[in-house]
């Protein structure tokens, strides 16, 4: 897989699938720049920065530090189950919205142009299978992962005979700690592993493919 060498921006970086993206990036010889709210310290010695995404300006004033990128991996994001949409608080739905789709926009916001510059580079989102079509108490989850997956879709129109290739990853339930302390009696093997996430994120940031554009990629496991 052709990214040695390159240069990926990480967000979301000390989750668990963050994590994950982090060390196959890196086994494949890429040098990661890490970005998430909090770092935690076994990230020693790697490039990290501990910022708010969805402060646009601070997000700016990062990556503009960053010399050189090739590719940006957003996974920063969240999940939360709610009441039906008519009880939903404006809060709730407001969260869903900034941490899905403010976060990875604030991030291509601050990126592109300077890929546009280089005439090269690609984008991963992290859309979601089930927000593919809505589901009861999921409204605002279902409705800003939508926004990610069409926004994926448009900016690759906007972007892709400039050299820079922009596609997103549709998970399932991911097999994390997380979610198997919120769900004990699901079936963990029928769920799409970080590892697997990681392998289909890392090749859409790799020059193999650079034929891609717009994809939105069902990655499932066995759900």
């Amino acid at each position: 897989m052709l990214i040695e060498n390159k240069t990926i921006v990480i967000t979301g970086a000390a989750g668990a699938l963050g994590r994950e993206v982090t060390r196959v990036a890196q086994s494949l010889g890429a040098n990661v720049v890490l970005l998430d709210l909090a770092i935690p310290g076994s990230f020693e010695g790697q490039t990290t920065y501990s910022l708010d995404l969805t402060d646009a300006q601070a997000v700016k004033n990062t990556l503009t530090e960053v010399e050189h990128i090739d590719g940006v991996i957003n996974i920063a994001g969240g999940f939360d189950m709610g009441p039906t949409l008519y009880e939903l608080a404006p809060a709730d739905w407001d969260k869903m919205f900034t941490l899905n789709v403010t976060t990875a926009r604030n991030v291509i916001a601050a990126a592109v142009p300077a890929m546009l510059k280089e005439g090269k580079g690609a984008i991963v989102n992290v859309g979601a299978y089930g927000a593919l079509a809505g589901t009861a108490n999921m409204s605002a989850y279902c409705a800003s992962k939508s926004v990610v997956m069409n926004m994926t879709q448009s900016l690759s129109e906007e972007v892709k005979h400039q050299g820079i290739n922009v596609n997103a990853v549709l998970p399932s339930i991911i097999d994390t700690p997380a979610n198997r302390a919120a769900m004990p009696d699901a079936t963990f093997e029928d769920w799409v592993t970080p590892e697997q996430l990681a392998n289909v994120m890392c090749f859409l940031v790799s020059d193999a493919a650079s034929g891609v554009h717009g994809a939105l990629i069902p990655v499932r496991g066995l759900s």
